[in-house]
């Protein structure tokens, strides 16, 4: 009887098994955006300067967006479908609590809460660079790199003329690094405006060939080779009111960066964060935005490596002359409160974790709400901060990652958040830990899926340091067999793998990995994001040595596993990812069998200033550096089999590198195998992203064999 029973259970979990779908390619590429989307809420906002949020739903009727008052959750309709052209509710973007505005077709409108809706203005068909003041009805925006600005009257004015393929105004400056992320800085009360002026007739011409038209096209683009001559960028600011423009006194002359700009509250001063060439020194300015004139230098930060200004001053609410400063000065990054003098009045934060956002702030509790990785660099936490005395308060309770939005007065929080085995849920908070409501429970999309077995391993450096990664088994594991791996790494700067996320595995691609048989091993070496500043200063000067010796310890840790083939080993990344692949299939050649580079940088003279030089120094302050992390001069080196692939109109590691690096092969009778993706830029994206990964796996599946998988 008792055999029948255990005979039965054993068929019954087969059929279950077998009943499991499998992860295709297509599924694993583009499934968390399609068909296996996971559940979540529309239009799920704050509505400013109050305790509501808002959602948008569906009806017998149509959509209607909701307002959810918290802690009561008193629901009332404010708008329904049928008030709009195309009988849906429109992406709203609030100005007030009493009014919005969104786009359509033919520009953009706004709407009250009593349903009024008004057009408000029309933006040319070749405005780029949009920069919304809607609290007082104004944009600016940029066309053929000349900035334009629509006051508060609807008056356009352009402000710049000067604009052209060398010039360039209103645009984000430095290759985006340091933080910025925008080029028009319209100030508090919207009576002026700031902006990039960035001038590039010293950088280098760099031709990029449009291969869809017959004959093909270049388009030149500018790009500032490490070592090279850079850009110069100052800040202008323009009054409407006198139609004038004056530029901060920051010495164009002088090879510099100008970071972090902010705009005091009162609109008097507009403070600026100048970064040396060679990114060892920072200041922290001040200038008059009427004259611009420097005012003073708030205060300096120099590291014999380098720093790294990443945020905006934000200002203490009320005060004009007191504002928290991102800094990494003890290692970390956290936050400090100065006065405008420059006199440092408290350190916020501290201790041997980061902050990685200000998402709210609570100005009668004299708190910020930040988010943090003080419990774990694989979570993100939400806590409460007293600005003064740095008292903390963890909000968010279940491990995982929490992304939060908060409401105006800094008392609720709407906590979108997932872990490993949890795909989504939404919660409202409140700040005090009082309160907390479930408004959403995700599904699990990969519930009829055969998902692969995800171990969490710690390891240690060198040095101690704890890394983390990821060990995922082959789907069906039977500890009796060897299976080949397929090791997957970034481990550069500004970039973290490994996080407490959904799915468990980080990755789709790796479940279909494991389905075909194949163990897959990801970890954040040192070098990675998240960790502190000694974690990621380790590689400074000589890129691609401390990550290896780390991803060593990885490799290492496999071989000790009585299932793992480590002659049937592969590696692969993408951008820095496809430089470490590269680095280890040439200068740890006997590693692994088998290689897949992605976008890699091949030779470091030829990639851009700000990144390389802040890594690497100059070409003239480190040639050895440079000479031993030249990949190009190691083509001989290659032993295994390598597949290198490149997008064709790559703006980022222009195409240069991986042509180089195939010139020297053929010059030294080396094989490789090389893809090029036309149309595509430093990575391929879209539904060509599906060919792209079967490439990659095929080449795994013709080397390394997983079907194949040997007895012990």
């Amino acid at each position: 009887m008792k055999k029948t029973i255990l005979l039965s259970t054993l068929l019954m979990s087969a059929s279950l098994l077998a009943q499991k779908k499998n992860v295709t390619m297509e599924d694993a590429v583009l499934g968390l955006s399609t068909n296996l989307r996971i559940e979540s809420l529309n239009q799920v906002q704050w509505i400013p300067n109050q305790n509501a949020y808002t959602q948008n739903v569906k009806t017998s009727y149509g959509e209607a967006l909701i307002k959810k008052e918290v802690p009561s959750l008193k629901t009332d309709t404010i708008f329904r479908s049928s008030q709009f052209e195309n009988k849906r509710i429109p992406s709203l973007n609030w100005i007030n609590d009493k009014q919005a505005y969104y786009s359509t077709k033919t520009g953009y409108k706004t709407i009250t809460t009593a349903g009024q809706q008004n057009d408000w203005l029309k933006l040319p068909d070749n405005a780029e660079n949009v920069e919304f003041d809607a609290t007082n009805n104004q944009v600016g925006y940029v066309i053929d790199n000349n900035l334009f600005f629509v006051d508060k009257a609807g008056k356009t004015h352009q402000i710049t003329k000067d604009g052209k393929y060398e010039i360039v105004n209103g645009k984000s400056v430095h290759q985006n690094e340091f933080g910025i992320h925008k080029g028009i800085f319209i100030s508090p009360k919207g009576n002026l405006v700031a902006f990039y002026r960035m001038d590039q007739t010293a950088v280098t011409d760099y031709p990029i060939i449009d291969w869809s038209v017959q004959p093909a096209v270049n388009k030149n683009i500018k790009y500032p080779f490490a070592g090279t001559k850079n850009h110069t960028v100052t800040l202008g600011v323009y009054n409407p009111t006198t139609q004038k423009t004056i530029f901060l006194e920051t010495h164009p002359e002088v090879d510099h960066y100008l970071t972090s700009v902010t705009w005091s509250p009162d609109e008097k001063h507009i403070y600026i964060a100048l970064l040396s060439r060679n990114q060892k020194h920072m200041e922290l300015n001040q200038y008059d935005a009427t004259s611009g004139k420097l005012i003073k230098t708030l205060f300096k930060e120099d590291d014999a490596k380098y720093v790294e200004p990443q945020n905006e001053l934000h200002f203490i609410p009320g005060k004009n002359n007191e504002f928290v400063w991102w800094s990494q000065r003890d290692g970390f990054m956290h936050l400090y409160r100065f006065n405008t003098d420059g006199k440092l009045l408290n350190q916020i934060t501290k201790g041997d974790w980061i902050v990685t956002d200000l998402v709210g702030e609570n100005a009668k509790k004299k708190e910020f709400l930040i988010i943090t990785t003080k419990d774990s660099p694989k979570d993100r936490h939400l806590y409460t901060v007293n600005w003064e005395n740095g008292k903390l308060r963890k909000i968010t309770t279940d491990a995982g990652t929490h992304n939060v939005s908060v409401s105006t007065n800094g008392e609720y929080a709407i906590d979108n958040w997932s872990n490993d085995n949890t795909p989504r849920k939404i919660d409202v908070l409140d700040a005090n830990g009082k309160f907390k409501q479930n408004i959403l429970t995700a599904q699990n999309p990969l519930a009829n899926y055969n998902t692969a077995k995800v171990e969490n391993v710690t390891l240690k450096a060198d040095d101690g340091t704890d890394l983390y990664g990821k060990l995922i088994y082959p789907t069906n594991f039977d500890s009796s067999k060897k299976y080949p791996v397929i090791v997957y790494l970034y481990n550069g700067p500004h970039a973290q793998l490994i996080t407490n996320r959904f799915p468990a595995t980080g990755n789709l691609w790796y479940d279909h990995l494991a389905e075909k048989g194949y163990v897959v091993f990801t970890m954040d070496g040192r070098g990675s994001a998240n960790r502190g500043l000694k974690f990621e200063q380790a590689i400074h000067g000589n890129v691609a040595t401390t990550e290896m010796n780390d991803q060593m310890k990885g490799v290492d840790f496999l071989k000790t596993l009585p299932f793992v083939d480590a002659e049937r080993m592969g590696i692969h990344g993408w951008s820095y990812g496809g430089f470490m692949t590269t680095s280890f299939m040439l200068r740890k050649p006997d590693v692994f069998k088998v290689g897949v580079a992605g976008g890699p940088v091949l030779d470091w003279t030829q990639y851009e200033i700000m990144y390389t030089e802040r890594y690497m120094e100059s070409p003239q302050d480190n040639p050895e550096g440079f000479k031993n992390t030249n990949l190009i001069n190691r083509v001989k080196d290659l032993k295994g089999k390598l597949l290198m692939i490149h997008g064709a109109q790559d703006n980022v590691v222009v195409w240069q590198h991986s042509i180089d690096f195939i010139r020297e092969a053929v010059k030294n009778s080396v094989q490789m195998d090389y893809f090029v993706y036309p149309g595509h830029e430093h990575n391929v994206r879209g539904k060509d992203r599906v060919h792209l990964m079967q490439k990659i796996t095929d080449y795994f599946d013709l080397y390394l064999k997983p079907e194949g998988t040997s007895q012990k």
